[in-house]
């Protein structure tokens, strides 16, 4: 699926070798230290820094810039993204094979235990696609259908769970060992940075120190005994989505996008993380598919099925689409994932479509929902 340039792809892995690893003084690429070189035909350039040890340091940080800086200077790259990443337990580093260009590292054993059976990540990759609001309603549904739910809301610069929730104001209890008790809302438990920190304050976080938060948001809650627990990601496809790609075994990730253009470009790139990391795609909902006017008509104010031509081409399940609902807008304000009517009929719809495709048997496709 890669559209990478070899010859810039390899430009970037040459400057990239030119600086030399603080541990072993051999070039980053020899050490080790970098993998997943990607570049695109437009100048797009992605890849991944390994950690000096099991936690990022402002050492690791300070080099990340250093690397992103020297391969803005390779001519033909529009535009550098480096993530830092960890292997636990890894063994003395090996420079990659020579071939170009390089794969996404492949997921390293979860650092962090299993919070529940099934682990789904929610994910966008554009912002403003009503991504929470899927989540959120996703996790109410499936809690209706007798499962027990949990939601860690891995947005840490923008958290809207308790928002939505109700929970704004409740703080988390800490058990017998010192493990966050998560608030308990509409039949499920959540988690997000938001009852941790002042919500009239902003978050103004370096990268190590956001993974760190997510991490012990993930490891030191006491999830209790859950059966799925669903991950909404920030947007883009950066830090924090790589980082839940290794560090936790992913069941799979459903991607949600409103029908135009601008935001399925966004959504090709999130498939192709996902899919880089070996996570599987469970499908793809769309968003504010229509709205519906009072004669009855729909009005496609994002354009028509656009989402669901997306899903076709990329050869990934199509769950259903939403229609603009200005009862889930107002349930979401509220804090009260409506339990009745349209917005939890479709919802209830969707968990049913999300809920066979975690089961389904390889190479069965998930059923196609399309709320009416």
């Amino acid at each position: 699926m890669s559209d990478t340039p070899p010859d810039l792809a390899a430009a970037v892995r040459a400057a990239l070798n030119a600086i030399p690893d603080p541990s072993t003084g051999r070039g980053l690429i020899d050490a080790g230290r970098v993998t997943g070189v990607a570049a695109s035909k437009n100048g797009r350039v992605g890849f991944a820094l390994e950690l000096s040890g099991a936690a990022p340091t402002d050492a690791d940080e300070k080099l990340r810039r250093q690397a992103e800086t020297v391969a803005k200077t390779v001519a033909g790259v529009a535009h550098v993204t480096a993530v830092l990443t960890a292997h636990e337990s890894a063994p003395a580093r090996r420079p990659p094979p020579p071939a170009a260009p390089q794969p996404a590292p492949a997921p390293a054993a979860p650092a962090t235990p299993k919070p529940a059976r099934i682990v789904i990540a929610v994910a966008s990759a554009k912002g403003g696609v009503g991504k929470s609001t899927v989540a959120v309603n996703l996790a109410a549904a499936a809690a209706r259908r007798g499962l027990r739910v949990g939601l860690l809301d891995a947005d840490i610069f923008g958290p809207s769970m308790p928002t939505m929730l109700g929970t704004v104001g409740i703080k988390p209890t800490l058990n017998d060992k010192k493990k966050m008790r998560p608030p308990v809302a509409h039949g499920l438990v959540s988690m997000s940075i938001g009852y941790l920190v002042d919500p009239d304050k902003a978050v103004v976080w370096r990268g190590p120190m956001v993974m760190s938060a997510l991490l012990q948001l993930l490891s030191d809650t006491d999830w209790g005994d859950l059966d799925i627990l669903f991950i909404d990601t920030p947007p883009g496809t950066g830090e924090v989505q790589l980082t839940l790609a290794q560090r936790l075994p992913l069941d799979g990730a459903v991607i949600v996008s409103t029908p135009q253009e601008v935001a399925l470009a966004d959504v090709r790139r999130g498939v192709a993380l996902f899919e880089k990391t070996s996570v599987p795609i469970l499908g793809l909902i769309e968003n504010m598919a229509w709205f519906e006017q009072q004669d009855g008509s729909r009005a496609y104010i994002f354009g028509q099925g656009g989402a669901e031509r997306c899903a076709g081409e990329m050869q990934v399940p199509f769950l259903g689409a939403l229609p603009l609902m200005p009862a889930l807008r107002e349930a979401g304000d509220a804090g009260a994932p409506p339990a009745t009517g349209q917005a939890a009929q479709a919802f209830d719809l969707l968990a049913d479509a999300l809920l066979d495709a975690v089961s389904a048997a390889p190479g069965k496709p998930a059923p196609k929902i399309i709320f009416e």
